[in-house]
């Protein structure tokens, strides 16, 4: 089997930075321990750079599972930005054929429409039946520009669907009727609130940041679903990182519209990159990239962490010269001349994209 030996980088095992060497044997991490000097059938020189599990998207939309108008390739716009795995978030086409042929280890959250006096969960019942076990949750748009939605009774009615079968739901809260901290009290342990930085109305920041209080007492994940700046106020996410108010994962929701075009080259390291430049630490910030989207996506036995005899999927990073510049709608400008690049991605034990 084919041996990847990675040298003298600040390794990020999911929880923690140290410095080591890390060894591969086939598709399994061997060994992760300074100055390994084993023979090696590639080895790669990270000095100066950081090395981490590959990195967990919760938040995307793959082509031929998201709609036409929004899906992208799936290795286009996940590997080069060390990605190996991510959630679809909002399915409602393709199956599990579809999904097993993807490089990207994947998992679904089936879209359910909001529509209705009396909410029909047949199309959302056919999916997860399609998708098999890669369908852990209902993702819904709990946005007044998209459905004919004026209270919370809908989100409601979803949320006991969902907790009658076993799976979790994830919300996009922009554009919401409600206050944020009423859609959190809806919510269930392990449920997803995506667009948490949002600008407009019922913004995160309603009484003093209380959505993020209750989400923490009720174990609800909160999601960045950053969007570049079309789901993201750089105003409120610079207020809520300030008073200590971080996502618990930072996600892109990419899509085709986004990808090596919003504010240059769009996908996770701008995302990470914004959440830097916003005032997380690098460990906060890699940790919501690997373990813990891991665990909101019930997958931390498999993804997001850098660890022997784990699966070899791991990335490599440095902070350089990949400048950024984004607008919001509120004429908020984040800018700088660096950010994070991906050097290198390794899925399964297999190089599968270099810088």
């Amino acid at each position: 089997m084919e041996k990847i030996l990675i040298k003298g980088g600040r390794v990020f095992d999911g929880e923690r930075f140290s410095f080591a060497d890390v060894l591969t044997d086939g598709e399994k991490i061997e060994k992760i321990e300074p100055d390994i000097s084993l023979d090696a059938d590639y080895i790669y020189d990270a000095t100066g750079k950081t090395v981490s599990a590959g990195l967990v998207d919760t938040h995307v939309h793959i082509k031929r599972l998201s709609s036409d108008a929004f899906g992208i390739n799936a290795e286009m716009s996940c590997l080069p930005f060390g990605v190996t795995a991510a959630n679809d978030a909002g399915s409602a086409y393709g199956d599990r054929a579809f999904l097993d042929s993807i490089a990207v280890k994947n998992v679904v959250f089936v879209a359910q429409s909001l529509e209705g006096k009396e909410l029909n969960f047949k199309f959302a019942e056919e999916l997860l039946k399609k998708y098999g076990d890669k369908a852990i949750g209902l993702k819904v748009y709990f946005d007044k520009t998209i459905s004919d939605i004026k209270d919370i009774k809908p989100l409601e009615a979803v949320c006991a669907y969902a907790r009658e079968i076993g799976i979790k739901v994830m919300v996009h809260c922009s554009n919401s009727p409600v206050p944020m901290a009423n859609i959190v009290r809806t919510l269930s342990k392990g449920d997803i609130l995506t667009h948490i930085y949002h600008g407009g109305e019922n913004t995160c920041e309603a009484e003093n940041f209380e959505a993020f209080r209750i989400a923490k007492e009720r174990g609800v994940i909160m999601d960045s679903g950053f969007a570049g700046h079309v789901h993201t106020d750089f105003g409120v996410l610079a207020r809520a990182t300030s008073a200590g108010f971080l996502p618990d994962t930072i996600s892109t929701d990419i899509t085709k519209l986004s990808a090596y075009r919003r504010g240059g080259r769009y996908g996770m390291t701008m995302c990470m990159s914004i959440a830097k430049d916003a005032g997380m630490s690098e460990e906060a910030i890699f940790r919501a990239v690997t373990a813990s989207p891991a665990k909101a996506l019930g997958k931390e036995c498999e993804w997001g962490y850098l660890k022997v005899g784990r699966s070899a999927d791991i990335a490599v990073f440095d902070y350089t010269d990949e400048g950024y510049d984004l607008t919001d709608k509120a004429e908020n400008r984040i800018k700088n001349k660096k950010g994070y690049r991906c050097l290198l991605t390794v899925l399964n034990g297999q190089v599968i994209y270099r810088h």
